[in-house]
């Protein structure tokens, strides 16, 4: 019966699901930032798109402000910010952003969790085209944002989440499984991203590259190997791009506090400001004055009724409430975890209510044990099936 279940069709997944804001490839930075600061998403999608009569579209990938800020960290963009906001974003696209698989919505189940155990990181699908009386509602969305369509068709992501999620709604059909350990299921991995709680947060570039390449994190460790916390992508997304000159100064522990939700504290905001000017990084201290003075105000005045449209409109979107975090993705920077002898519809609802496709696994010293994925779960589910 489990079997079955997975030839349900991609189609019944996406039910629901909003299509896709998407940039072209010749876009530039600075205009991918303004997709994402006025999307209710974290993410863009980007698309090469031949507009002619036999032309196709396609999906390359997606960017989001971890993508902008870790190219905005890079030594030549750190001296000259400003270069860098016009620049391409083909310059931006990470190397996980090829692992791209376009999908049919009749495709079946197994097969795109085969996709994702092969490394697909972004898997696309078309959104079937219902109509309804008079105007279908399709239509009415191209006409208002047609930025969504491409060549007259609507896309969705079929992410991690999704299965997962879908998997979870039948889990009775796997039984025993979900209520085995995930230390005796052998799904924790731990080969993790790490880094020392005191070491500058600028040796963390290429693991936070990784890790959101991977979906997963970089946990923060004491010397002595203890979990304090984590720098996550899914955190840092919700962020502006003055988070590249936090990453630059401060510490692995000062920059968990600074991109935390309630906003950077002043203290770490003038601690930025001064170790820039100590770098004689004047092009990004002024860039990081002006964002943050801008968003400060901004902030000062979202609780009046009476806010000056001037001020209002300096920062929009998603961004306008604090100098690095967004104001509709509230995520806190600590960290979700649990025990190794967790069982494996437990670590599902957690990862899931708390929307990561990851939790960390510690001890009850908080010694850190290691890390478990959605992807390893989903590999678990696979080879059960093969047992039936």
């Amino acid at each position: 019966m489990a079997v079955s279940f997975l030839t349900h069709e991609l189609s019944e997944l996406c039910l629901g699901k909003p299509p896709l804001k998407s940039i072209s490839t010749s876009a530039t930075v600075v205009e991918a930032i303004e997709v994402l600061r006025n999307s209710d998403e974290s993410f863009v999608s980007v698309w090469n798109c031949d507009h002619s009569e036999f032309g196709r579209c396609e999906c390359v990938g997606k960017i989001c402000m971890v993508d902008v800020i870790l190219f905005l960290c890079k030594e030549e963009n750190l001296l000259c910010p400003s270069s860098a906001l016009k620049a391409s974003i083909a310059h931006v696209l990470s190397k996980a952003n090829a692992l791209v698989v376009h999908l049919e919505p009749s495709s079946s189940l197994l097969e795109a969790i085969d996709l994702i155990l092969q490394g697909a990181q972004n898997i696309v699908v078309p959104i079937l085209q219902t109509k309804r009386s008079g105007v279908s509602r399709r239509k009415q969305l191209l006409k208002s944002s047609t930025i969504n369509s491409h060549n007259g068709a609507e896309f969705c992501w079929l992410t991690q989440e999704d299965v997962i999620r879908f998997l979870l709604g039948s889990i009775g059909l796997f039984t025993p499984l979900p209520a085995c350990s995930i230390d005796a299921l052998d799904i924790i991995s731990s080969d993790v991203l790490a880094i020392d709680y005191y070491s500058p947060a600028s040796s963390a570039v290429e693991a936070i590259s990784k890790s959101l390449a991977q979906q997963t994190s970089v946990a923060v460790v004491d010397s002595d190997g203890e979990f304090i916390g984590e720098i996550s992508p899914f955190t840092l997304a919700c962020c502006d791009e003055t988070v590249a000159a936090a990453i630059t100064t401060l510490s692995a522990g000062d920059l968990m506090a600074y991109i935390d939700c309630g906003g950077p504290p002043e203290d770490l905001v003038r601690l930025v400001k001064a170790r820039l000017n100590e770098k004689n990084l004047e092009k990004l201290l002024q860039e990081f004055t002006i964002l943050t003075s801008l968003t400060g105000d901004v902030s000062a005045s979202s609780s009046s009724d009476e806010d000056s449209p001037s001020r209002t409109s300096a920062r929009s979107g998603k961004y306008a409430r604090s100098s690095s975090y967004s104001a509709r993705y509230v995520r806190k920077a600590e960290a979700i975890v649990c025990h190794p002898k967790s069982s494996l519809i437990a670590v599902m609802i957690q990862a899931i209510a708390h929307r990561v496709n990851y939790l960390w696994v510690i001890e009850d010293d908080c010694s850190l044990v290691g890390i478990v994925t959605f992807s390893n779960i989903l590999k678990v589910f696979r080879e059960h099936l093969e047992t039936i």
